[in-house]
């Protein structure tokens, strides 16, 4: 082959030639959530949607937003599902509130699936939109409206610790500017994700937890999870402004066994290593599972020390898993319930917690730690909660125990 033939075919297949004066674009950068959240089947009949009522509805849920971009794309969700769901149409629009279904007029935008208003998303799966332009600011609220001509029945997929309210109506009214006498849920159902274009050195901080992370104890529409607080923190920073927060916590969730919802370890490849812009993992958990073993009444120190060494060893797990992928993993230490009524933990119990946080702030066992026992914990009793970060049921935090727990990470982690 002479040399000018070879320069043609190294210029061909390096993608290099040019042609009719067109220069190829360059590669689109990837995307990143902007909020998402952990899904899960309601499990309990007051956290589902009617079935009926699923028929022939509009479904209109807000979501606050971590960080901004002039594009989204929208994640519908039938990941507990046993047959498919068809959404019909499916909008988003910018909120007037966090507490309201109003939209904000000229804001409503359809999504598309692979070019069409409708889709059928299958059975344990879940379903990412066309992308659609749609320039949404750091945390703002939007609201994503679904029309469903089909009942769902009662295999709902969803979140039911949303602390965010949701609108029903009847009829396909997913472009409304409002929802007068729209029956209201406080949960989220079939929507998991909702992601920007990724910028320059952009990424999210998962936060996997229990009830905690999920913000029980908070204000309903009002974003005051600590999850909510240190998004507000990295906004607030020139240097983390492209750092986005997801929270992917579940009420009543543990390490080692089914809750409500799968367990950490199970959930951890679908909530963590699922999500496209995932570069670091915030671990709180553990507090369900010590608290569970002593609820019915004391157990040998046997099953005490089994215990310990199992949640170790999902932390290791956890770890393990999230290094595979490059992800750089925070440790949690697990904060005081003593007093708490639901649990009623004794001494033992007490020491297991100190054993634990023992091993989350040994070097080497996590990349860095957050110490959220320390900041919140009474100097005088630290195996209860100081009384103003004390929810009052002494397992749970209060709004200013969350901002609290978020003012203790520090950024530098995630520069």
């Amino acid at each position: 082959m002479r040399s000018s033939q070879r320069l043609f075919l190294f210029l061909l297949m390096s993608g290099l030639l040019l042609s009719e004066g067109r220069v190829q674009k360059p590669p689109r950068q990837g995307w990143m959530e902007t909020w998402a959240s952990a899904q899960q089947s309601p499990e309990m009949m007051f956290n589902l949607i009617p079935p009926g009522d699923t028929r022939d509805a509009t479904i209109r849920q807000i979501f606050h937003l971590s960080v901004g971009g002039s594009e989204v794309r929208v994640r519908l969700s039938n990941a507990c599902g046993s047959r498919p769901v068809i959404f019909d149409a499916v909008h988003i629009a910018r909120a007037v509130s966090a507490g309201s279904a109003a939209i904000v007029p000229g804001s409503d935008t359809p999504v598309t699936f692979d070019g069409e208003a409708a889709v059928t998303v299958p059975a344990g799966a879940e379903y990412w939109s066309d992308p659609v332009a749609f320039p949404v600011k750091a945390l703002s609220n939007v609201a994503v409206s679904f029309y469903l001509h089909w009942a769902i029945g009662v295999d709902q997929t969803g979140h039911p610790g949303s602390r965010e309210t949701s609108y029903l109506v009847h009829g396909n009214q997913v472009g409304a500017m409002d929802l007068p006498g729209a029956m209201r849920l406080d949960h989220w159902y079939q929507v998991s994700g909702i992601e920007v274009p990724a910028p320059k050195h952009g990424g999210d901080v998962i936060a996997l937890g229990d009830s905690i992370t999920d913000g029980h104890a908070t204000t309903t529409n009002g974003n005051d999870r600590w999850t909510d607080d240190l998004a507000e923190r990295l906004q607030a920073s020139r240097s983390t402004r492209k750092i986005g927060v997801l929270n992917e916590g579940i009420g009543g969730n543990r390490l080692l066994n089914y809750g409500l919802g799968p367990d950490a370890l199970a959930r951890f490849d679908r909530d963590v290593l699922g999500q496209a812009g995932a570069r670091w993992v915030i671990v709180l958990e553990g507090v369900n599972d010590l608290g569970t073993l002593t609820r019915m009444g004391p157990v040998p120190s046997a099953e005490h020390r089994a215990t310990v060494h199992a949640i170790l060893g999902a932390y290791a797990q956890i770890v393990l898993r999230a290094h595979q992928h490059g992800l750089k993993v925070i440790g949690g230490t697990l904060t005081p319930f003593v007093g708490g009524g639901y649990y009623h933990p004794g001494p033992e119990s007490e020491a297991d917690r100190q054993a634990i946080n023992a091993w989350i702030r040994t070097p080497g066992h996590f990349d860095a730690v957050v110490d959220f026992d320390e900041v919140i914990r009474d100097p005088e009793h630290p195996e209860r909660m100081l009384p103003k970060y004390d929810s009052g049921d002494h397992l749970h935090p209060s709004v200013a125990g969350y901002r609290a727990m978020a003012d203790a990470i520090p950024l530098k982690l995630f520069r």
